[in-house]
């Protein structure tokens, strides 16, 4: 009776659907419907001989058969999209008298269920865009940022950390970045991550300061299922997880409380670690950058941090020199920072004057890069002057004390029109020399756009000649940014080298 209705419940379900197919647990395909033979041209194939014995996965595009014959479990509704179109189908674990699944049962239950079924299969379109929206902006966001290019210099002790960052990123060891705050700590985590071989994984950032103490753990290493009255029902992934086989940036090491160091230490020792509220060990394979604004050493000696964990990441140390050691970079982390700032405000690029540069050399800079970057912003958004002068920088005047301020530009006039106001051939000078009474009838009268083309030409001349072909210095002169100054010197008959 039993066999029987096996049977007839078989013959029902075949006669019911569209098509049906069956899979032994080798997952190879061993009989199909007289129905399912329609589908056989859309997926390449010209009759059943050519189709049955093979290995389901490899004939029926996205199918799920081989993962309920591993699994045991039944896949009762499902949307399968390949080749052959959009199918409504239910697959169904097939079991011996012991209980070991033998194989599976197919069911195509709708052909082109896009026309009948038009309200699941949007909701359904909807949610998979949505999906991968989702998944693109989180790999975006976990991409590195920058490269070690990034990190702005060519002082000795610029050029030596990059030279360390290239050396490390080669390895997979652990670094320990060192340096006061706003040296560029993260923004080299970046660029050690992206030069090495985990550059297509995650790069993952936490700030241990920001976190609070109570969820440390649980940031770090994940979260069980029910591990705790509130927690997720199906769990969440830790820090760790989220950055695996890429880079976990640990920011404020020298933050973290005692109780959770122990804990690290065995995950960067043995790379498992065991998700809060959980007994199953996680292999993980995670690239780890610690960074601090903190002596790590005083600390051990206080006894307010483990030496085993201070030993286990000053494994390649790198010091990030403070911006008062590197001030040959000064100017070109002015330039750097101005660029960005007018592309993010949307100003026009502003330049500084000598005497403005040389009150910032004079300040301590004890928020370093950091600081340096918002007093630039400050001084931006604070005036409509094309050139900022020491006078712009009143609150940093106060602490260093007076310089020798160049005079602010004449209201009205460009930065350029005023750095030049006392050029040899300048506009005034022609006015001068021809009279203010001039008829523009006169054979050397000049259209005001070819004037202005010839009086920016020979600025341009004479600002590079004054400064010995230096265009940064040039651009600063004339009171416009690099980039446009280089956007015009090819119209003068002027190469820009490759290195510029």
């Amino acid at each position: 009776m039993l066999e029987l209705a096996a049977k007839a419940m078989f013959d029902a379900f075949a006669d019911a659907a569209m098509g049906s197919m069956l899979v032994d647990r080798d997952h190879r395909i061993v009989w199909i419907s007289e129905s399912y033979k329609q589908f056989l041209p859309a997926l390449g194939f010209d009759d059943a001989s050519q189709f049955v014995g093979k290995a389901v996965e490899e004939v029926v595009p996205n199918t799920q058969m081989n993962q309920v014959i591993e699994t045991g479990k039944p896949i009762l509704v499902d949307l399968l999209v390949n080749k052959a179109g959009t199918f409504l189908v239910s697959r169904l674990p097939l079991r011996d008298d012991s209980g070991q699944v033998i194989g599976a049962f197919g069911m195509v239950l709708l052909d082109q269920p896009e026309t009948t079924m038009q309200p699941l299969i949007a909701k359904f379109a909807r949610l998979q865009r949505e999906l991968d929206a989702a998944h693109r902006q989180l790999a975006a966001q976990r991409r590195p940022k920058h490269t070690i290019a990034s990190f702005i210099g060519s002082s000795p002790a610029a050029v030596e950390v990059k030279r360390q960052a290239r050396r490390v990123a080669q390895t997979d060891s652990t670094v320990l970045l060192l340096g006061e705050t706003g040296t560029g700590k993260e923004l080299l985590a970046h660029g050690i991550h992206a030069a090495s071989a985990r550059a297509a994984k995650p790069f993952v950032a936490v700030n241990i300061a920001a976190v609070p103490e109570a969820l440390l753990e649980a940031e770090f290493f994940g979260v069980a299922p029910g591990a705790y009255t509130g927690a997720d029902r199906k769990g969440r992934d830790g820090k760790f997880m989220a950055a695996e086989g890429g880079t976990l940036l640990l920011d404020e090491i020298g933050d973290m409380p005692l109780a959770l160091q122990s804990k690290l230490l065995r995950v960067l020792q043995e790379q498992e670690l065991e998700p809060l509220g959980s007994n199953r060990v996680q292999r993980i394979d995670v690239r780890v950058i610690a960074a601090t604004s903190r002596d790590l050493a005083a600390m051990v000696a206080a006894g307010s941090f483990r030496a085993d964990l201070y030993y286990r990441l000053n494994v390649l140390p790198i010091r990030l020199p403070p911006l008062r050691e590197r001030l040959d970079d000064l100017e070109a982390l002015v330039e750097a920072l101005a660029e960005d700032i007018a592309r993010r405000t949307g100003l026009p690029h502003k330049s500084l004057s000598p005497d403005a540069l040389d009150l910032l050399a004079r300040h301590g800079w004890p928020g370093n890069i950091r600081e340096l970057r918002n007093a630039l912003e400050q001084a931006t958004l604070m005036t409509d002057d094309a050139v900022l002068g020491a006078h712009h920088f009143a609150a940093l005047a106060a602490v260093v004390g007076p310089v020798s301020p160049t005079p602010p530009p004449p209201a009205g006039a460009s930065g350029a029109a005023a750095g030049l106001a006392e050029a040899p051939g300048s506009a005034d000078a022609v006015a001068a020399d021809r009279g203010a009474g001039a008829d523009p009838a006169e054979p050397d009268f000049k259209p005001l756009p070819q004037a202005v083309a010839e009086l920016e030409a020979r600025a341009i001349r004479q600002a590079l000649q004054r400064c010995a072909g230096n265009k940064l210095a040039a651009a600063r002169l004339l009171g416009i940014s690099r980039a446009t100054l280089y956007q015009k010197l090819p119209a003068l008959g002027i190469p820009t080298p490759q290195g510029d």
